[in-house]
């Protein structure tokens, strides 16, 4: 065993002083004969991205034309579906291996991939019904990140359960072929592989077929995620369809717990936010996301003074950044609010340090990684990042303002190295593989600049 010591290791009530974590390596022997290697100054743990659409980070910049006076979503949505039918298995891996580089160079050692490109662009499967879950797979191993996958159950175009459309046709399942695609994907997690359910979205899973589901997965002890409100169109349609908002109906009608993850839940009302909080469910914000679409703001203050759960994701992947999304996190509740330092704990005034505590330990049980890295108050971390210390905006920071310092000084790139199980994936802000995988992404992009 390796023990990794750090001048200024963090925790959730603060950085501690020469402290040290465990991993398996190498490293140079201290008297007690554990290994010790001095890894930096100041260390923290990597962040969980806990919701990540991989081929979508490709498209980035391709939706900012004006298309319709009313711009929205549905619009971008348009152009989304146009982009994903082009994507073959070679284009996915490429472009999922990149992404994991520059999550992993942000400082996310983890990734939540909310995965509904399942099958060729006419709907038909590939010979392997599990072709493009492998490529992800294959990815995330090829660059060192952690992977929580989650093929997505997609099966109908509305409330009105209505058939996939023309371009839907890919992301389609019966419950049983995905139910089949789940056991066989399965059987290839490890320690940097878990498989969990997705529901994409009630809109998109019928009353039945969400209970089929839930019920098949009431005895294993993985993730369960969903989008959830993330637009006005889906609450009102959800509101004439089923009677109640999307929060309040998911919430009466499955067992809410822990497990879940709902992405975005974006428009809820009071006692939405109230009954969400006390579920034990965490949510899946993606600031950059809901800013580039135009989704709205999520009720942050109530919900953390409520002891609800967040944790945050890149969604789209218009930016992959840890401290983008935290920042523009805090950032839109003070232009909701018209004043500042608003995501702060009863005994935690530091916004930085609890939005990143909040969203550490949220995306640890997105992740379905919260029982393997938190227990009886003993941090056992998989992945670590080491901040810049010689840059200039550390210099001379005191360990209480390091957090506020890195999420509010602008997008600047601190993360100087990532370590993940022992391994260093990250040297000087550089991941080890960068040049490789950015010549196949290369390769890749110019052939789907072909199609478009």
């Amino acid at each position: 065993m390796t023990e990794y010591s750090a001048d200024f290791l963090w925790t959730e009530s603060g950085f501690v002083p020469d402290a040290r974590i465990a991993a398996a390596s190498s490293g140079g022997a201290d008297r007690s004969g554990k290994r010790v290697e001095p890894i930096g100054r100041f260390v923290v743990p990597g962040m969980c991205n806990a919701h990540s659409h991989a081929f979508q980070r490709a498209m980035a910049g391709l939706a900012e034309h004006q298309t319709h006076a009313d711009d929205s979503f549905w619009t971008w949505r348009e152009t989304m579906y146009r982009f994903a039918n082009i994507i073959g298995p070679n284009d996915l891996g490429a472009i999922a291996t990149q992404l994991y580089v520059e999550m992993l160079e942000a400082g996310y050692t983890s990734v939540c991939e909310f995965h509904y490109l399942h099958h060729q662009p006419d709907g038909s499967p590939y010979a392997d019904p599990a072709e493009l879950s492998r490529v992800l797979i294959a990815a995330a191993r090829d660059v060192g990140i952690r992977m929580t996958l989650l093929p997505v159950l997609y099966m109908t175009g509305g409330f009105d359960g209505r058939a996939l459309g023309t371009r839907q046709k890919r992301f389609g399942h019966s419950v049983d072929a995905y139910l089949n695609l789940l056991q066989n994907l399965r059987r290839e997690e490890d320690e940097a592989l878990t498989v969990g359910a997705c529901l994409h979205s009630l809109r998109a899973v019928p009353e039945e077929a969400m209970r089929a589901l839930t019920d098949a997965e009431h005895s294993h002890d993985r993730p369960i995620h969903i989008h959830i409100a993330e637009q006005m169109p889906e609450v009102d349609e959800c509101i004439a369809l089923r009677g109640q908002r999307p929060v309040e109906w998911l919430l009466d009608h499955a067992q809410i717990d822990a497990r879940w993850t709902l992405v975005h839940a974006t428009h809820l009302d009071d006692l939405e936010v109230q009954r969400l909080a006390r579920s034990g469910a965490t949510v899946a914000i993606c600031p950059t996301t809901e800013a580039n679409l135009g989704d709205g703001l999520f009720a942050l203050k109530p919900y953390l003074d409520a002891n609800g759960s967040i944790a945050i994701g890149s969604d789209s992947h218009v930016s992959i950044s840890v401290v983008e999304e935290l920042r523009w996190l805090e950032y839109g509740q003070r232009l909701r609010a018209q004043r500042r330092n608003i995501a702060v704990g009863a005994h935690q005034h530091s916004v930085g340090q609890h939005l990143f505590a909040q969203a550490w330990r949220g995306g640890l049980r997105a992740a379905g990684r919260l029982q393997h890295e938190v227990a009886a108050d003993t941090t056992i971390w998989s992945g670590a990042v080491v901040l810049d210390d010689q840059h200039p905006l550390l210099i001379a920071r005191e360990e209480k303002h390091l957090l506020d310092t890195w999420i509010f000084s602008g997008n600047v790139p601190l993360v100087r190295d990532v370590i993940i199980d022992g391994e260093w994936l990250v040297r000087d802000g550089r991941h080890r593989a960068r040049d490789r995988i950015a010549e196949e992404y290369r390769v890749a992009m110019h052939r789907l600049a072909a199609l478009m």
